[in-house]
């Protein structure tokens, strides 16, 4: 979800959470190439690491797949369990891919960048939804967890199901395609390592 810029408070130029929230894909990449630089995988950890990260793409797939983004309010699919599921899939797609690498390093720098970057870029988005759907997302806000899933009863599920138009159209294979990549460096580590 992509919130509009923000003046900061003091009214003196943009926010650090719409600055934060520009650079936190540029970010990733930096990210991504310090892992191929610092990991050292072994079999245990890929055994370990993979399958976290792979269940954190799952999770962005099914949520890029209901999102409607400023026209509707997601409460669908992973949205009935946690208000960011994008980024709740991003957080698991880290934690998996840091156990894979082994590098405490590389678990300090995914720390550092949820708490400075992807903290303020979800108050922000949260800022934006409550001023865009003001009495559906108090209500939303109330029922469903900010980050960390919470799974009520089984109930009745209105509103659209999952949509390939919008895994496209959110170009959701990105995170497939990065995946794949960072899996097949970290496993290409761990068999010239062993070699």
């Amino acid at each position: 979800m992509n919130a509009p810029s923000t003046p900061s408070p003091a009214g003196g130029g943009v926010s650090f959470a719409a600055v934060a929230s520009r650079i936190r894909v540029p970010l990733g990449f930096v990210l991504a190439a310090l892992f191929i630089w610092l990991a050292r995988p072994s079999a245990r950890t890929l055994a370990i690491g993979l399958p976290v990260a792979a269940l954190g793409l799952a999770v962005r797939a099914a949520a890029a797949g209901h999102i409607r983004k400023n026209d509707v309010l997601a409460t669908t699919g992973p949205y009935r369990y946690t208000r960011h599921p994008l980024y709740l899939g991003s957080l698991l797609l880290a934690i998996g891919f840091v156990i894979a690498a082994a590098s405490w390093v590389l678990a300090a720098l995914a720390a550092v960048m949820l708490a400075a970057i992807y903290l303020p870029v979800i108050r922000r988005e949260e800022a934006f939804l409550a001023a865009r759907f003001p009495a559906e997302f108090e209500a939303f806000r109330r029922r469903v967890p900010q980050l960390l899933p919470r799974f009520p009863p089984a109930a009745a599920q209105r509103g659209q199901g999952f949509s390939w138009g919008l895994y496209r159209r959110h170009r959701e294979y990105n995170a497939l395609f990065g995946y794949l990549a960072l899996t097949a460096v970290v496993i290409l580590k761990w068999w010239i390592a062993k070699s």
